[in-house]
């Protein structure tokens, strides 16, 4: 462990996938007087990073998008069916993939979890 000297300020590496989110990131934060943007090989005090949600488990379809947010709606899966011109035994086995996917114990559970992780916004 090394001593930051405290008037160095603090040093931050940004880690994202989107470039442009990257460069706005570093363009705001950098106007911060005790805060410097650390270089891609460069030592930092703290990591700022978000990727893509696939890379951490929660790639969804785009159907199990469209169910999810439906149950937030507090459908069931009969009207889940209806709104999406498919069958309930369909709806209830993407309901079924959606709390595998999401650790979830049941669909509240589920609309929970993806509120949390930002799939959905309630």
């Amino acid at each position: 462990m090394s001593i930051r000297d405290p008037a160095a300020g603090l040093r931050l590496a940004i880690r994202v996938d989107d470039p442009a989110l990257a460069a706005r990131l570093a363009d705001i934060l950098g106007r911060i007087p005790e805060l410097r943007i650390a270089g891609a090989d460069e030592a930092s005090d703290l990591v700022l990073s978000a990727s893509d949600a696939s890379e951490h488990g929660f790639d969804l379809t785009p159907r199990e998008r469209d169910v999810i947010a439906l149950l937030a709606e507090g459908l069931s899966n009969k009207a889940i069916g209806q709104r999406l011109g498919i069958s309930p035994d369909t709806a209830k086995f993407h309901v079924g993939r959606l709390i595998d996917k999401l650790d979830a114990t049941g669909r509240t559970d589920a609309v929970a979890h993806a509120a949390r992780r930002g799939i959905i916004h309630l």
